[in-house]
């Protein structure tokens, strides 16, 4: 996993009410073949649990993070395929992503955020480096035994 350094890492937890602050170019990493203008809303169901549908749109400003969004959505789903990558911009504020930030990991290092306004779809990353299958595999077997343990969390 690719983080930031503690250089890189804003001091401020990023809020709703303080975000302006954060620079992009924002990232999403998907199994979803969108186009241009297109929008990511609210509503759809996650990958990560059966029939829990999010009441957030997810993105990060670091590629590492977006591969990873990318590459488990298909694995978790099914499709063959890394995914892809699209360059985005909220429509609206945005704050930490929770599940990484201090839950998991202390601050933000991999600049994960989360939004209730769509993001729009402004272009596709076409290079971009795919984690190797063997830590894919790793982090699928991860989610199994947090599954397995009743730790396979999401606040959303």
């Amino acid at each position: 996993m690719n983080v930031a350094t503690p250089e890189e890492q804003d001091p401020y937890p990023v809020s709703y009410e303080r975000c302006d602050h954060v620079r992009g170019p924002f990232l999403h990493g998907t199994r979803a073949e969108l186009a241009v203008g297109d929008e990511l809303v609210t509503g759809h169901a996650t990958h990560f649990q059966a029939g829990r549908v999010l009441h957030h749109v997810y993105f990060t400003t670091l590629v590492p993070t977006a591969a990873w969004g990318a590459q488990l959505a298909c694995a978790l789903s099914g499709v063959p395929g890394p995914g892809h990558i699209y360059v985005v911009e909220p429509a609206g504020p945005f704050e930490d992503d929770p599940n990484v930030t201090d839950k998991r990991f202390p601050g933000n290092p991999t600049r994960s955020y989360r939004t209730r306004e769509p993001l729009r779809v402004v272009s596709e990353l076409d290079d971009w480096e795919q984690h190797p299958p063997e830590a894919v595999q790793t982090m699928l077997d991860g989610l199994v035994r947090l599954r397995a343990e009743g730790r396979d969390v999401i606040y959303d």
